[in-house]
């Protein structure tokens, strides 16, 4: 009996280890990606890692932080890392002591401007947000001030930044150009121009022909208009500005070993030709950009200081409401 009770006892200790290792090799993921692309990304990392097991979550940007940001006031961290739209919101989580440092080796290819120094967060790509018109549409527009002009009075539609993480950097980024500033808001709102929540609403009228123009993130109208979708996409002469969708990795994590293969994977030269299949700008500049994208020397990117704008975000956001509405 006592040798049935302690045999018994070895085989349950040995479980309970087993199931402690398989889940060490769990990794959770929290991505604001596409649905398509997010599947896409983990596929490619568990070819890589076949051990290790992604359980991922996906949200837009606004609601998967209002998520997290309730999982943490509540005392629980549940993504290891986290994949998301911009740099100001891993600002945020930075500053809030959130996030931990790595310096990933893949990073030595890669431009300064496109990681945290201290290794918090890196950019994966580049998503810029420019303008779109219908094909049917009586003019092309070549320049951002194009769109205050009387030609397209009521006909422009494009995201709002109380939604959307690129709409609030696009603000950010345009209300500190010199020849811009908060004047160009103004006089969008004098033009009439329409705002509705993200850029897929945006990409939608345009497409439809409800509206003829709009302010939008490269991918969709190039990737869609490869497809045959009636639309044009423009990288404005004065600039364009750009969200980098970073890779960071959680304070909390319950296995930052594979967090830090997550970040090395997308880093890497594989996860950026990634990246540039799945139709948009890499990071990785020795990585080619997407069919429909101009040659990466071609695409003047607007400075902008993450951590100002960051300061700035609730003003920004109300200025935005009070010209355009909530």
């Amino acid at each position: 009996m006592l040798k049935r009770s302690l045999c018994t006892a070895v085989t349950l200790a040995s479980f309970a280890l087993s199931s402690s290792l398989l889940a060490d090799e769990k990794l959770v993921l929290y991505t604001s990606q596409p649905n398509s692309d997010a599947q896409q990304t983990v596929d490619a990392f568990q070819a890589a890692y076949p051990d290790i097991e992604v359980e991922w979550v996906r949200d837009g940007t606004t609601r998967l932080m209002t998520r997290l940001r309730s999982e943490l006031s509540a005392g629980v961290s549940n993504p290891d890392v986290l994949l998301i739209a911009d740099s100001m919101t891993m600002t945020s989580l930075k500053q809030e002591g959130h996030l931990q440092a790595y310096l990933s080796p893949e990073r030595e290819a890669y431009d300064e401007a496109l990681y945290d120094p201290e290794g918090y967060f890196y950019g994966t790509k580049l998503i810029t947000t420019g303008i779109v018109y219908n094909t049917a549409a009586e003019h092309q527009p070549q320049r951002w001030q194009d769109l205050t002009g009387p030609d397209y009075e009521g006909l422009v539609t494009m995201p709002s930044p109380l939604y959307s993480g690129a709409a609030l950097i696009h603000m950010a980024a345009l209300s500190d150009h010199p020849d811009l500033g908060m004047s160009y808001y103004e006089a969008l709102q004098a033009n009439r121009a329409e705002a509705q929540g993200g850029n897929g609403g945006v990409f939608n009228a345009v497409a439809s022909g409800t509206k003829p123009y709009g302010i939008v993130v490269d991918f969709l109208p190039i990737r869609e208009a490869a497809k045959g979708s009636p639309v044009e996409f423009v990288f404005p002469a004065e600039g364009v500005s750009a969200v980098t969708e970073p890779v960071a990795i959680m304070q909390g994590a319950n296995n930052p070993d594979a967090a830090q293969k997550f970040v090395d994977f997308v880093l890497s030269q594989q996860g950026q030709e990634l990246v540039s299949q799945q139709g948009y700008l890499p990071a990785h500049p020795a990585v080619a950009t997407p069919e429909g994208f101009p040659a990466r020397d071609a695409i003047q990117l607007m400075p902008i200081n993450i951590e100002q704008a960051l300061e700035q975000e609730e003003t920004l956001k109300q200025r935005f409401s009070d010209l355009f509405g909530g």
